[in-house]
């Protein structure tokens, strides 16, 4: 039989269009065989479901226990996702885009069956508004401004733009998320890239405690002072436990400091997938609201999370952490800086106290490595 372009399996998952599938590739097949049959490989995708999720790291990847929901009740649909960090987004996502010309080009000329957009943001919004969609959840943009596309997705956008409203809610992220998407969240994980062998030469035998002491330099509200580090530290070493200073370049000189002055190991700053694999040597992570945080998430630590200027019911910990905030009533309500410095307020002994309770309780699920990882 002579393979014509009628033959093709244009609807096909593995169809690249312009290159070849794998299954071509590793087993030299074709969309249909010399006798007329069917490729064995052929999986016929019914639909096109297309998320918009362009936001940072954290939000990205906080964002992927929606594609646990997707595959359950849309298994014959192909996902695309379009977001400013492509590497982070799972493998079993079908098309992954970065937020370019070219890719927006691509979406203008590909009709969707659904179209999750859910950035309240005026690009992300304004993309959705433009592109082909049977069924569009979440925000779009009308004139000028971010807009809720229907009720499912008036929650989340009323607490973003009233501190009031946003104070009382009581939902995390991932319920807000699911809500806007038709769905209920009832525990989904994260769904993380897997992680680097590193030879990192840290103790067995004793329990490792990862200090997240950075939070990024324009939201320094967050930041926990030097000397409590230093004191929990000195804390957590007496105590048997082995601290571990995490950070990237912004706080290398601070942690090289910090290691100098109490005793705790300090390995260096290190590239994503690295980092990634330093924190899957931790029992525990101390950590503000950072990327620190969403990979211990992910990674399925034990987590001792910082809080003061978001409000706490927003984080997924999955009954695997406990949230400290300081003992100060303060008005730093998402703001960058604050004036009282209320991070001083959240106090040594009640950290170093969180971080016993929680390494000495049996852990609810297993991490992806702990111990058993180290080399």
């Amino acid at each position: 039989m002579k393979l014509t372009v009628k033959d093709l399996k244009y609807d096909c998952r593995h169809f690249c269009g312009d290159i070849p599938c794998k299954p071509h590739k590793q087993h030299g097949v074709h969309c249909v065989d010399e006798q007329g049959r069917d490729c064995r490989y052929y999986d016929r995708v019914s639909k096109r479901i297309l998320i918009i999720k362009l936001g940072a790291f954290g939000d990205v990847i906080r964002t992927t226990p929606l594609l646990h929901k997707l595959k359950e009740v849309e298994p014959q649909a192909e996902i695309w996702w379009i977001t400013n960090t492509p590497d982070i987004v799972p493998k079993n996502v079908d098309v992954i885009l970065p937020f370019t010309p070219q890719s927006v080009v691509t979406l203008h000329t590909t009709e969707f069956d659904t179209i999750y957009s859910l950035d309240k943001d005026r690009e992300a919004a304004a993309l959705c508004a433009q592109l082909s969609g049977k069924i569009k959840k979440g925000f779009t943009l009308r004139d000028g401004k971010c807009m809720p596309l229907d009720r499912a997705a008036e929650h989340k956008y009323l607490t973003g733009v009233f501190d009031d409203l946003s104070k009382t809610n009581t939902k995390s992220y991932q319920q807000e998320i699911f809500e806007i998407c038709g769905f209920t969240f009832s525990g989904e994980e994260y769904i993380m890239p897997d992680v680097e062998s590193h030879a990192w030469k840290l103790p067995k035998q004793k329990s490792i405690v990862g200090l997240n002491t950075g939070c990024g330099g324009r939201w320094t509200s967050r930041l926990w002072p030097d000397t409590f580090w230093v004191s929990l530290a000195r804390r957590l070493k007496k105590a048997g436990y082995v601290p571990l200073l995490l950070g990237g370049e912004q706080e290398h000189a601070k942690n090289r400091r910090l290691a100098k002055l109490s005793g705790a190991l300090y390995r260096g700053h290190f590239p994503l997938t690295t980092f990634m694999s330093e924190v899957n040597q931790c029992d525990l992570i101390v950590t503000a609201v950072t990327m620190g945080m969403h990979i211990a998430i992910g990674m399925k630590k034990k987590l001792v999370l910082f809080n003061n200027i978001f409000n706490k019911h927003e984080f997924e910990l999955y009954g695997r952490g406990e949230i400290l905030e300081p003992d100060f009533d303060c008005a730093c309500f998402y703001s960058p800086t604050c004036p009282n410095n209320c991070m001083q307020y959240l106090s040594v002994d009640r950290v170093f106290d969180s971080c016993v309770r929680l390494l000495t309780q049996r852990s609810l699920s297993f991490g992806m490595g702990g111990k058993r990882a180290r080399k």
